[in-house]
């Protein structure tokens, strides 16, 4: 395994509140947030609060445009690539991340909380269990 970045409750916190207000920001709101079971739910769930957004959509087969998609990490760009083909209008999608691999290239879509270090794998603290299982 590669190198790792470990990342702490208090720095997903602080990336909530940053990614809120760069949500708020936006011209428009949104009437709930879609994610993937596997790493989205968590992040989803924090901006949920903060934004005051009830509905939480998970494993969806179709995207609304009018749902912020919400993920841990943009990493290879896969994700949001087999997501974009399921909304519903792909020029409304906004994707949300808390990291973005440094060094990708970025769809315009994508509002992230910060880059990573470096290629590391970033270990969130929801991670934690499946990263030990896998150093086994």
């Amino acid at each position: 395994m590669n190198a790792t970045e470990n990342v702490s409750w208090v720095d997903i916190e602080n990336l909530i509140l940053s990614l809120s207000n760069e949500i708020l920001k936006l011209p428009r709101s949104f009437s709930s947030i879609t994610t993937l079971s596997r790493g989205g739910l968590i992040p989803s769930r924090l901006l949920a609060d903060v934004l005051d957004i009830e509905k939480i959509y998970v494993d969806q087969i179709t995207v609304s445009s009018d749902s912020l998609f919400v993920d841990d990490i943009f990493d290879t760009g896969r994700s949001f690539n087999d997501v974009l083909l399921r909304v519903d209008d792909p020029s409304k999608f906004i994707f949300t991340t808390l990291f973005a691999r440094r060094g990708m290239k970025y769809p315009d879509q994508l509002i992230y909380g910060t880059q990573t270090l470096d290629d590391s794998y970033v270990v969130f603290p929801w991670d934690k269990i499946e990263c030990e299982k896998s150093l086994k």
